[in-house]
This record gives structure tokens, sequence and C-alpha cells, in this order.
């Protein structure tokens, strides 16, 4: 596998970013001092270029990121030329040494700032989650349509949003991207990626229909709902024990012709609560048949809240279907992908 990434980063001379050595990794982080966070993949430091310009530069662990996902690191953001996709500057691979180096994005995750139990975290207005919302929706509308090759993020969630000074959000971690020809409507996959929870339905269940970028459509109709309400929709947010699930609860609520109570929310921004409700509820729907594009995504919240229809209700949705369920059918789908590989 080694030897296939470094074949690709041969080939691929063109339009791969600065290619740094380990030793640079450690002076650009001074020797790995100033540790960001952590997440499932490696650890993220922060770190300064000799022209002062600031990165954040993510460890990568080795026995968490095979070649492929390196690959499509690298690959993708390689491709990206646009302001709503975090920045690649450079990267290190010496073996098991792998490192991305990345633009700093001063404002952190998108993660902390929506969720703020226990007095953590920064809240932001009602205005302010729109324009995020909005300028999330952009990007991923231009990994589907505005490259020379579709790209399907598979990981869209709010520890992939990462914020500017000024709250522009970029869509980070390509790892699980996947790559395709514009006229492709499906794509081939043995395996289910991404977050459960975040997770579109047919990646588990194949009898739902094809897997396609709809998956990432469904993931920014989670993100959506989670942004409008403050709360991951894992959790009980409803605090009535017959609510147990959000979706349908808000979707009850609209067909009434209630408003939705969130909390610290105006009655002035309650019509943007409820537009970015009603464009999560279309995002959501089982069947991706029944999403819309990001495209029209973006129409839906770009245009008055008055003009949008309701859609169907959610036949299920995060709450419902339980994470031993999801759990099964990963394992199923893993199993399968082993027999494949046997085969061929």
């Amino acid at each position: 596998m080694d030897q296939n990434v470094e074949d690709f980063l041969q080939s691929n001379n063109n339009f791969l970013p600065i290619r740094y050595f380990y030793s640079d990794i450690k002076k650009i982080t001074g020797s790995l001092k100033d540790k960001l966070g952590k997440g499932g993949y490696g650890s993220i430091f922060k770190g300064k270029l000799r022209s002062s310009r600031e990165v954040a530069v993510k460890i990568l662990k080795k026995g968490k990121v095979n070649g492929q996902d390196f690959i499509g690191e690298v690959a993708t953001i390689g491709r990206i030329y646009r302001v709503n996709g975090v920045g690649l500057i450079g990267f290190c691979f010496e073996g098991s040494k792998q490192a991305l180096v990345y633009d700093f994005m001063r404002n952190g995750s998108l993660e902390k700032h929506i969720f703020s139990r226990g007095g953590q975290g920064t809240s932001i207005d009602c205005n302010e989650v729109y324009k995020i919302a909005f300028g999330v929706a952009g990007g991923i509308e231009y990994l589907h349509r505005g490259c020379d090759i579709q790209i399907s993020h598979f990981d869209i969630k709010h520890r992939n949003i990462l914020l500017e000074k000024d709250f522009n959000p970029k869509i980070s971690d390509f790892g699980l991207a996947k790559l395709y020809p514009t006229d492709y409507n499906t794509i081939s996959m043995t395996i289910a990626r991404g977050k459960l929870g975040c997770m579109a339905p047919e990646l588990v269940y194949r009898n739902l229909g094809g897997v396609s970028y709809k998956a990432d459509v469904y993931s920014f109709g989670i993100l959506l709902m989670d942004m409008a309400s403050g709360s991951k929709n894992m959790d009980a947010y409803v605090e009535h024990s017959s609510q147990t699930c959000f979706p349908i609860w808000v979707h009850d609520q609209l067909c009434e012709g209630l408003n939705v109570p969130i909390k610290n929310v105006s009655k002035e921004d309650g019509s943007i609560t409820k537009k970015i409700m009603i464009v999560a509820l279309w995002c959501i729907q089982l069947h991706p048949g029944n999403r819309p594009s990001m495209r029209k995504a973006l129409e839906m919240l770009e245009g008055e809240v008055d003009d949008l229809r309701i859609p169907l209700k959610p036949l299920f949705c995060p709450a419902e279907l339980s994470t031993r369920m999801m759990e099964l059918g990963l394992t199923m789908a893993k199993r399968l992908d082993a027999l494949h590989q046997l085969v061929h």
C-alpha cells in the first residue's frame, strides 16, 4: 500500500501541494507542541510556516488511515478551487510518518459552536447559523457539480466543518471521499462509509437504492437539523417521552401550523429556523430519489419560507434507527467486502 501511495504521488505531481519531510513538520509545529485536538484518524497541532502563516497540521495514525484514505484526501483537495473547501498547503509521506498541512481555521470546528452543554462552546445567532448553512450547502454543491469530476464526501458532519475568523465555513476531511466521472449516477461501494447518525441509510440498507451524491444530501440534512436546534438528534432533545424522534416531532409541528419552539431563538428568527427545518426534512428523506440535489437545497434556503412545501414524514430517523441495527448492518457490509476480496 505504501508503494501504491508513492506511485500516486509521483504520477500526480503536477497538481499536488508542497511535499514536506517529517523534519519540516517537526519545525513547523515546534516539535508538536501546541495540540489543537484529536480525532479518530490522528491528532491536530498548530504550526507556523517560515512566512509566519499559521497552519493546522494533522499527524495521521498509521493504523487508522490506510493508503487509500491518504490518496483520497490529497487527490480530492488538489482538485478543489473554492472558498468553501479547506486549503491543503502540503503533506508528508515517509512510511509510518504521515501528515497533512492545512490552512489554520481560527474559530475551529462548527461542533463547538452549536453544542454548548455545561457552558462549553460558543453560541451563534440564527442569522450566523443560516449563513454557515448556506456556505456549507454551496461547498457541497461545488463538490457534486462544480469540478471536472464528481466528488462525494461521505463524511459531512459538525466536526468536519471548520470556521474562519469571520465564520466563513470550510469543508474538511476528504479521506472518505470518492471521485467519479460527472455522468455517473451511482457509485460502486462494497463497504459503508461515515459516522453513525449522519450516515445515509442506503449505505447500510442496499435495498433502498444505489449509493450516490444523495448520501451527502442526507448527511447535510442531519447537520441542518442539529444547527437549527442546537442539539444532536441522537440526544433526547425533546423533553416529552413520546417525542423521542426530533425530526418526526418537527414534521408534526409544522404540519399542524405550529412553530418549532427552539431554545434561545426569538420570534423574529423563527422564520429562518422554520426554513432550515423544512429543508432539513427534505434532505433526510428515506429514499434517495425523494431528496433534493444540493442545487435545489440551495434554492430552497435562498427562497421564502412561505413558498416551501413540507415533505413527507421521515419513515425513520437517527433516534428511531437504533445504533445496534446500524452496527449489524455495518458488520454484514464488512463481511460482504471480505468475501468480495477473496473472490477477486
